[in-house]
């Protein structure tokens, strides 16, 4: 039997992601959270054999706890699912320990799919995600200035395109509002921009928000 935990802020989508796994006889829900916080007490009490984790979690980036999740079960496969576009996480989801990496509108079949093969010790990528990875090989990390970023100058930068003020950030990543600043700051030199309008449209223009879902 595979045990399954689910790492998601929205009920509605884990109730259908059980619906969607309550149909195959090998595969049982074992817990289920809607933080980062929840979902690393969850696993330190009882390891999953696969984990799907959202990025966008209410505490902490889910992109920040793969190596917290990894470090407390080694074991345990993690399958990123979000609605954020393959360009923008599925690289850094990867190299920071996840399994796979798939959208929330991919079709249940491949879902399933997916839980299997990480459960026998594969990775899973679609073949858009393979894409990026290719180009990540084959490319300078200076082809596109956000690659040049660190994953938590990353994560403040979506942040702050999402909106988010320094408080806020600070809050949801566990550091102060000054050091949100002194992120900032290094955004802007990286990116070559002068402003956080700049910011929100950099991110605009290269498809690194979320898709509408």
């Amino acid at each position: 039997m595979i045990r399954v935990v689910l790492v998601d802020d929205h009920t509605i989508v884990r109730e259908g992601l059980k619906k969607i796994l309550a149909l195959e006889s090998d595969m049982a829900i074992s817990g289920e959270a809607g933080s980062a916080t929840e979902a690393l007490d969850l696993v330190r009490k009882d390891p999953p054999d696969v984990l799907l984790l959202d990025i966008s979690l209410p505490d902490r980036s889910g992109l920040d706890i793969i190596h917290d999740l990894k470090s407390c079960a080694p074991d345990t496969g993690i399958l990123v699912l979000t609605m954020h576009p393959e360009q923008v996480l599925a690289v850094r989801s990867l190299r920071a320990g996840a399994s796979g990496y798939l959208r929330k509108d991919a079709a249940p079949d491949e879902l399933v799919d997916a839980v299997r093969r990480i459960f026998g010790g594969g990775r899973y990528i679609t073949p858009s995600v393979a894409d990026h990875l290719l180009f990540a090989v084959e490319h300078s990390s200076t082809e596109h200035l956000h690659n040049q970023l660190s994953d938590r100058e990353f994560q403040v930068m979506m942040l702050i395109a999402d909106g988010q003020k320094n408080q806020a950030i600070g809050e949801k990543l566990a550091i102060s509002a000054r050091t949100v600043s002194t992120y900032r700051a290094r955004i802007l030199e990286k990116l070559q921009l002068r402003t956080t309008a700049d910011i929100v449209r950099y991110a605009v223009d290269h498809d690194l928000l979320d898709n509408p879902s």
